[in-house]
């Protein structure tokens, strides 16, 4: 059968009423082809991302197996990873039952128990929640399972990714024998078919191939940019697509924070979220975020995950994703709710071949476009003054300063007063001359430097400036002169001056780094990437 719309599900005229409320026109493919086996009774396995709408896929079925004799204790539970997501599937469950009256309550940690154990005590419908938080209140019996019927997990690789997998086990094993089981999964690791096997009962499958789990509406570029000209080029990206609102994706805590302060230093609304901050510090900043206070998120995965923020247009990797996988739940942050979006990957040329993973992987085609010129960045801060200066002058507030344009007119032209006053506006950057930024230099090599390989790496707990000391000495040429140093496991790559190659060649080569023999010479084009 072929479901247009959410009629042909055969579900409640409440639960259609509030999806219509909702602005839900017709069903997404995940729900086309979860909901009528989910309504049948079917456990089910569902690969699909967060943005395919898997909420509802699971959410319906939920809402229209409501017992008609109400219990105390409740009959679904759903299983997130993080309490961002708690959070939103509830309250979109909410939304659902607006006229149902299905009682949805959101548990997990951070949250005064003591609050959630006398909600619990009212009664509740759905419990959506954190397994250690779930677990913490089945070994305290403050929750009561005997009366589920179903159980849902959702994004269940996050969840494994987190450690969950051993209290996920735990809650399963809580469960009464009869009961549906609902799991929902970006990728399918193999611990989470473990699960499928051990506690499913014949599931059907049911997905969103790889081509469909990248939005439509999502467009996908990448800009070559060396490691040290990436924060450059972030900030003149920012500049000239005037995003809404921008998630940026780093690898690590120590880069966020790098990366969030420098943009606050430079005056961009930016904002920073990782593990180690407190649950009130991510509250608030994404209040913030969500509120437009900021206008820049800085994120590690592990932080966004759960994170829905339907106004998301850019979403930027300023380190490329680990894996297909990660990159498949950054880019599906944006492009949210019917709405275009934009994802961004900033790639040394070293990182193609992990690109070019991504996009086989994933079936999909990710352009190559040139950054922004320096040109480009100040027409668009032109434009942007222009623009304010035009909204305020529709809006008359500018009207109580009439009297000081007056004054001024007797002496100046009006071209030099509306120039100056833009100039105090955009300050150095009106006249500043932007610096272009480098591009395709580990392919075509930069004039006047040459790159050299070392047989030294990080494993050797050589550091860079053990590099530049020993070429300062052995070669006797300036520190100063020695350019980027980029240290991986076995090997590193030095930039000098083309000139002092040969000299530094000579004098490095078989020298003793850090009680480690060193060889030294022209990087090959394999090397460089």
């Amino acid at each position: 059968m072929e479901y247009t719309n959410f009629h042909d599900f055969g579900i409640s005229d409440k639960v259609i009423i509030s999806l219509s409320e909702m602005g839900f026109e017709e069903p997404t493919p995940i729900q086309k082809a979860a909901i009528p086996q989910a309504l049948n009774g079917k456990d089910i396995i569902g690969q699909a991302q967060t943005g395919t709408g898997k909420t509802a896929a699971f959410g319906i079925p939920l809402l229209e197996q409501r017992p008609e004799v109400k219990s105390r204790f409740p009959y679904a539970l759903i299983l997130t990873p993080t309490r961002e997501l708690a959070v939103q599937v509830c309250a979109e469950l909410v939304k659902m039952s607006a006229r149902a009256g299905v009682a949805c309550l959101p548990i997990y940690g951070g949250q005064s128990i003591e609050l959630q154990i006398r909600n619990l005590k009212r009664g509740v419908d759905i419990i959506v929640g954190t397994p250690g938080r779930l677990l913490d209140h089945i070994q305290r019996k403050t929750l009561v399972l005997k009366d589920v019927r179903t159980i849902v997990l959702d994004e269940a690789d996050e969840m494994l990714n987190m450690g969950f997998i051993e209290d996920i086990k735990k809650i399963l094993g809580e469960i009464p024998e009869e009961h549906q089981t609902m799991l929902f999964s970006a990728t399918m690791p193999r611990e989470i078919l473990a699960i499928a096997k051990n506690y499913m009962k014949k599931p059907v499958h049911v997905s969103v191939d790889a081509g469909q789990m990248i939005v439509a509406k999502i467009k996908q570029v990448f800009y070559e940019v060396r490691e040290d000209d990436k924060l450059k080029a972030l900030t003149r990206l920012i500049d000239v697509e005037g995003p809404a609102l921008t998630l940026v994706f780093c690898h690590t805590k120590k880069e966020v924070d790098d990366v969030s302060g420098k943009l606050q230093q430079m005056g961009y609304p930016a904002g920073a979220l990782h593990g180690d901050f407190t649950q009130s510090h991510r509250d608030e900043m994404m209040r913030k975020f969500k509120s437009g206070d900021i206008d820049i998120l800085v994120a590690t995965d592990v932080a966004a995950r759960g994170l829905d923020v339907p106004d998301v247009s850019h979403v930027i990797n300023f380190s490329i994703p680990q894996d297909p996988e990660g990159y498949i739940h950054r880019i599906g942050r944006t492009g949210r709710a019917g709405k275009p979006g934009m994802a961004i990957t900033l790639v040394t040329p070293r990182q193609y071949r992990q690109l070019r993973l991504i996009e086989s992987s994933v079936k999909t085609h990710i352009m190559k476009e040139k950054l922004p010129t320096g040109a480009e960045v100040k027409k668009a801060r032109e434009d942007e003054l222009a623009s304010s200066i035009e909204e305020l002058i529709g809006e008359g507030k500018h009207s109580s300063l009439y009297h000081l344009a007056d004054s001024l007119l007797e002496k100046h032209s009006p071209r030099d007063l509306a120039a100056a006053a833009m100039y105090l506006m955009l300050g150095e950057t009106a006249i500043e001359e932007i610096e272009e930024i480098q591009t395709g230099y580990y392919e075509g090599g930069k004039k006047g430097v040459v790159r050299l390989f070392m047989t030294v790496g990080r494993k050797d707990k050589i550091k860079v400036e053990d590099v530049v000391r020993s070429i300062a000495a052995e070669a006797n040429i300036p520190a100063r002169k020695i350019g980027n140093i980029a240290l991986y496991d076995t090997f590193s790559f030095v930039e000098v001056p083309s000139d002092m190659a040969d000299r530094v060649i000579g004098a490095v080569n078989d020298s003793i780094i850090k009680g480690r023999k060193v060889k030294i010479g022209h990087a090959r084009k394999r090397q460089q990437g």
